[in-house]
């Protein structure tokens, strides 16, 4: 009988409890222990999984020979230590997005991931969604044509972070589903912000990326809005699509709009544009829990060595962006080249 991979699980503030839940059910691995420096919360995690061994030292889990994979939920500073100590210990690791606070940190953990062959996986949640899976099976089967523009609007009131922008908390999440969709990396990036809380990080911002072949992206993350929005839109050539992922049902809805292009009477120099108008269909999605196939799919890398779709690499393409927004947003927008 195969054994259970032991997870361990360090930070249970906002987003721990979601990731215990979620491999505390997941087939194949075993929740083994929490950690969090504040007592209430290891309370918490006793009273929802008895079973649970708690520590108020991150130190005593990672160093604990029952924890054979650590997560970690915890502010993103303290990314690159702990995980850089988890992998030191021989532990695989799956981290919080984003990976590390830089893409040089990102790299080292890599590299130490790769020397001791270890699993490292970043928390890109919504990679895992069905509703992103299904878009990105009707990019790559060529359903939507030539893809011209994602637009995004993902907004609320809160939750302010003190160690990082809107970009790093919100806007990552458009960078990591851009990764997963597209397949390719920008060439440039541009971005604004501003923040309206003295002494703390920006709250507004406007993100826009330049690809190859006049793909064009842009994200509008906002921690100030009275609703909250998480609107995206993709635009091709033959099809374009409605993603609205706080819809309960029809998160995904495709049209068949769009334009078509044919000369004028007096020659190329004047082309006319033509609008197609055809029917809307909203494809069925799979009701699972993203994180749960998360926890599935990190558990399966660890049994097979396979790496998962949201792994180091992925983790330091998007950080390699978000350093590059942050550059040009603090020069109120010069595009910075990606190397």
């Amino acid at each position: 009988m195969r054994a259970l991979i032991g997870i361990g699980v360090i930070g249970y503030g906002y987003w721990g409890p979601n990731l215990v839940r979620n491999f505390a059910e997941t087939k194949g691995a075993e929740l083994r222990a929490v950690s969090d420096l504040r007592p209430e919360r290891l309370a918490q995690a006793r009273a929802r999984h008895p079973q649970l061994r708690t520590f108020a030292d991150a130190a005593e889990l990672i160093a604990d020979p029952a924890i054979d994979a650590v997560v970690i939920a915890t502010p993103v500073g303290s990314h690159l230590e702990l995980a850089e100590r988890a992998l030191a210990a021989g532990k695989h690791v799956l981290v919080e997005k984003p990976l590390a606070a830089s893409a040089d940190g990102a790299r080292h953990l890599i590299d130490v991931a790769a020397r001791r062959r270890l699993q490292l996986m970043v928390d890109h949640t919504f990679v895992y969604t069905s509703a992103v899976r299904r878009i990105r099976e009707l990019v790559r089967d060529g359903s939507l044509g030539r893809i011209y523009y994602y637009d995004s609007v993902r907004v609320n009131l809160g939750l302010f972070q003190h160690d990082v922008s809107v970009l790093w908390d919100l806007a990552v999440h458009d960078l990591s589903i851009l990764d997963y969709l597209v397949g390719e990396r920008p060439q440039a990036v541009s971005a604004t912000g501003v923040s309206h809380v003295p002494g703390q990080p920006e709250n507004v911002a406007y993100l826009t990326l330049f690809f190859e072949a006049q793909l064009v992206a842009h994200v509008h993350v906002n921690w100030l809005a009275p609703v909250k929005i998480r609107r995206t839109l993709i635009g091709g050539s033959e099809k374009m699509i409605v993603y609205d992922d706080l819809e309960p049902s029809e998160k995904v809805k495709v049209y068949d709009k769009g334009v078509t292009l044919s000369p004028g009477p007096e020659g190329v120099y004047q082309m006319l544009v033509g609008y197609r108008t055809g029917d809307l269909w909203a494809p069925h999605l799979e009701t699972s829990e993203a994180l749960r196939v998360e926890a599935a799919e990190f558990v399966r890398a660890i049994e097979t060595g396979a790496p998962g779709a949201t792994d180091g690499a992925a983790g330091l393409r998007v950080v390699e962006i978000l350093e590059a927004a942050t550059r040009s947003m603090a020069e109120r927008g010069r595009p910075v080249e990606l190397r």
